[in-house]
């Protein structure tokens, strides 16, 4: 797998001796390919990983790949802002009083708003995330919950029985010292609330990994937009915008033809008393910029210009100056149903309809109706409820670890209404049926 940040951005070069230009751009295809053989690394005798990807940069190349396509990260920002809902909340309705206060010191001491998103986040982009939760002194109670950002985590090897037993959390992305690895041990993700209870008296600090399920279930989960990576319409769409770019780069539309008659300057030196040759050429130069700058320019729309003119003895007419604009097709347009065809097929792949996160680019496109885009965005906030059940397993374990009863988690989702209904959303909670709240009502 290549270091792409040691590979030049995406650029395009002139071929000598042509008119034509050569693009040159990374390939793509090799960010999940793993060209050395996986073993783990070694550090000390307390500290050992299994590296993400052959050189341990995968999430980074990732990340860098994601970010350089607008489509994607838009993509990838709105799953997460789906997944995250109407927001991580402890539902405390049916606990006790004390229960309540309790769960009230915790979410003020932790800031579950941020922490959910994040995760939502490392869950869109890696298939995972880590959650890091912290014991009170004398081990009665969790008082902390933290997220560790996917892309610093690094798993330790497996035992015989098939569990991870710490994670080590770093900046990968430099020449990493031991002093600088945090160690983290791991709750066995088969058998969590029994793992903690057996080991929090000599341990306080504990992550929690939630895993999404893979056909080839490794380490590290292969993403589900790999494929446009592995495929081709990545690539295709950088290069539409590279070539677009080099045509408007390279040519030199001409909007204007100015035709001068030689009598026009002849009579300008004549009135200025130009004699000399290098100040008849500035004098020529100056009145060029007069005219491009009276054709130029918002201040300028409008306005009229005059020239005098004669009628040949063959009546033909003769201006001192015509000026003539010249219609011609918008530079760069001559991939507009590629680049369309492009953007639907990487928002097909990242499961986003393309009117949920901005118009289809052509003008010929239409739009869904206001019914379409409310039923679309119902249905994908209605398919994150599996992702949801992976994420409230570490909170579930905090609740009863706790022994908060009658408390659970939950992320009401965002539905938007008709009219008819005399609001513009209500929040619905698969935990609360019948008993949903109402929000921006009209007046």
């Amino acid at each position: 797998m290549s270091d792409f940040s040691f590979i030049p951005p995406t650029s395009v070069a002139t071929i000598p001796g042509t008119h034509a230009s050569v693009a040159f751009t990374s390939k793509t295809s090799e960010v999940f390919k793993e060209e050395n053989d996986i073993a783990p690394i070694f550090i000390n005798e307390r500290m050992k990983y299994m590296p993400w990807g052959g050189d341990n940069r995968m999430p980074y190349n990732i990340i860098n790949l994601i970010e350089s396509d607008e489509t994607m990260s838009t993509c990838q920002m709105f799953n997460a802002e789906v997944c995250y809902g109407s927001g991580l909340v402890y539902d405390t309705e049916l606990a006790t009083a004390q229960v309540q206060a309790q769960v009230d010191d915790f979410m003020l001491d932790n800031d579950l708003a941020s922490y959910f998103l994040g995760v939502c986040q490392d869950f869109k982009h890696f298939g995972f995330c880590v959650s890091v939760i912290i014991l009170n002194e004398d081990a009665s109670r969790i008082v902390r919950i933290v997220r560790k950002q996917a892309c610093y985590v690094r798993f330790a090897p497996a035992d015989k029985s098939g569990v991870i037993p710490y994670i080590l959390y770093a900046n990968w992305r430099n020449t990493v010292s031991p002093e600088d690895i945090e160690r983290i041990e791991l709750l066995n993700p088969q058998a969590p609330f029994t793992d903690l209870q057996s080991r929090s008296k000599k341990i306080k600090k504990f992550a929690v990994v939630c895993r999404i399920p893979t056909p080839d279930n490794t380490y590290y989960p292969i993403p589900y937009y790999a494929a446009l990576f592995k495929g081709k319409w990545y690539d295709i769409k950088q290069l539409i915008g590279v070539a677009k770019e080099a045509k408007l780069r390279n040519s030199a539309p001409i909007k204007y033809h100015i035709e001068i008659a030689n009598s026009f300057w002849n009579n300008i030196f004549k009135v200025e008393g130009i004699t000399d040759r290098i100040k008849q050429q500035e004098r020529v130069c100056q009145e060029k910029d007069n005219i491009i700058n009276f054709l130029t320019g918002m201040e300028n729309s409008g306005k009229v210009l005059f020239s005098t003119f004669y009628v040949s003895p063959n009546g033909e007419e003769q201006h001192d100056v015509v000026i003539n604009k010249i219609e011609t097709d918008k530079e760069g347009g001559d991939w507009a149903t590629d680049i369309i065809e492009a953007v639907n097929m990487m928002c097909f792949t990242m499961r986003v309809h393309s009117n949920l996160v901005g118009s289809v680019p052509g003008k010929s496109q239409t739009n869904n109706s206001g019914s379409d885009k409310r039923e679309l965005y119902t249905i994908a906030q209605a398919l994150q409820k599996p992702y949801h059940d992976l994420l409230f397993g570490v909170h579930r374990l905090i609740m009863r670890f706790n022994k908060w009863q009658n408390v659970t988690p939950d992320c009401p989702f965002i539905q938007l209404t008709t009219l008819d209904e005399n609001k513009d959303a209500k929040q619905v909670s698969l935990n609360k049926q019948g008993n949903n709240e109402d929000i921006d009502k009209q007046q």
